[in-house]
């Protein structure tokens, strides 16, 4: 609710001050306008009136303004406030479903914060059985634990359809992974678990493109390797991943690299140079050169890479930033399509492969998309990818995704440190040919 009209009585009751013509009262108000901008991913503007509706709230109202405060922070990446405010809501909010709400949200927090054992008490409320097993293995050990060279490059074995790198696991043979913001942990193929002894900790079902839905297994891993880097006790999923080959020219595919991995280095998907770039956090970035361009980011639940942006001459919107979209650099629920003039034409329909099986999708074109401060166009989109579940997952609209083919000229780093998506050209025009 926006804009809420407020009207003081002028005259013999101008003590009682301004009142909200609906009878509200203030904190209520407030609370009713952060949640209105929350949905409209006006962070700032939700941020200030969840503020202003903690003066003189009474229990429900504090609990769910806290809520609202500790999704903007979690979004953010600020997770000693997302951590503060879960609490809090939850405190406020004890009998009200407000405290059911924070659960997720705060189990999320303190996963990031490296909290796994009250993590897992969190999720085993939420009836997260196999990850609350996973995290509380975790919990016994160290997890992420880096040892070998503060900087370190792994070269794309392939650039296109889609970015592929070898990683060792466990001390095994190289085995191909594929480069993917869109997908959560490191995820294994059964094959190459079975083979590296991955320790195994119960199903789940996962959506995928399209909306198809698979199962797939928590698990754990001692390391992963890759050009004298070894990262020590690595969550993973396990899932079917040899039928992505495809998009990966052919190669057998052991494996997905998703965010959740990626977030515990400043990472850069560097195309043009066609190479995997991991620094540790506290590492000095390197100087600028004055042709990147920064784009805010937000990341949602545990790998959504959220960012600015507008498709054509439709509205400004929010981004999913997913690179695993082979072959083109668009995807959009309906909505957005429509919003944009975007015609779709049935019969050129084909098939792709989703972590859920089999997706038909369509290709069109859109002429102008654009992410941040950076506009490109014409880009091929393919409609029937995008999940319908995902468009209002978050609170508030997601109208799309941004994917290989747009990114595909940059050397993209992923900077959880400044809460910012770097985009940095090639400083001259890439060779062709694959490496």
């Amino acid at each position: 609710m926006r804009g809420l009209a407020r009207a003081g009585l002028a005259v013999g009751l101008a003590l009682l001050g301004p009142r909200p013509a609906n009878g509200q009262d203030p904190a209520a108000a407030s609370l009713a306008r952060g949640d209105g901008w929350f949905a409209e991913a006006r962070l700032d503007a939700a941020r200030a009136e969840y503020d202003r509706a903690l003066e003189g709230a009474g229990p429900e109202v504090e609990a769910r303004a806290r809520l609202g405060l500790g999704r903007i922070a979690l979004l953010e990446d600020r997770l000693d406030d997302a951590v503060r405010e879960f609490e809090d809501a939850r405190a406020a909010g004890a009998a009200d479903s407000t405290a059911s709400s924070a659960v997720p949200l705060l189990a999320e927090a303190r996963v990031r914060r490296g909290e796994l054992a009250r993590a897992a008490e969190l999720w085993r409320q939420a009836g997260r059985i196999p990850r609350a097993d996973q995290l509380d293995a975790l919990a016994e050990r160290a997890p992420y634990a880096l040892t070998g060279p503060e900087r370190v490059e792994i070269p794309f074995v392939r650039t296109d359809p889609l970015p592929v790198v070898q990683l060792r696991v466990n001390g095994g043979p190289p085995a191909y992974f594929i480069l993917d913001t869109g997908a959560s942990e490191l995820i294994l193929d059964p094959g190459l678990a079975d083979s590296v002894g991955a320790l195994r900790f119960g199903v789940e079902t996962g959506e995928f493109a399209a909306g198809k839905k698979a199962g797939f297994e928590y698990g754990l891993v001692d390391s992963v390797q890759a050009v004298g880097l070894t990262v020590r006790d690595v969550p993973v999923h396990v899932l079917a991943t040899r039928g992505f080959s495809a998009a990966a020219g052919g190669l057998p595919i052991d494996g997905v690299v998703g965010t959740a991995f990626l977030y515990r280095f400043r990472a850069t998907l560097d195309y043009p140079g066609r190479r995997l770039v991991l620094e540790r956090r506290d590492v000095a970035e390197a100087a600028r050169t004055g042709d990147e361009i920064d784009v805010p980011l937000w990341l949602a639940g545990d790998h959504f890479l959220l960012a600015p942006g507008s498709v054509g001459d439709a509205a400004p919107t929010v981004l999913l930033v997913d690179t695993g979209l082979a072959g083109g650099g668009f995807a959009a629920p309906p909505s957005t399509l429509a919003e944009a003039g975007i015609e779709v034409e049935g019969e050129a329909a084909a098939t792709g492969v989703g972590g859920g099986g089999a997706v038909r999708v369509v290709p069109f074109t859109v002429d102008r998309l654009s992410l941040g401060g950076l506009a490109r166009g014409p880009i091929v989109g393919f409609a029937g990818v995008f999940p319908e579940s995902l468009e209002r997952a978050f609170g508030f609209r997601v109208g799309g995704l941004v994917s290989h083919e747009f990114l595909r000229p940059y050397a993209v780093t992923l900077d959880f440190e400044r809460m910012l998506l770097r985009l940095k050209p090639a400083p001259c025009p890439a060779a062709a040919g694959e490496p």
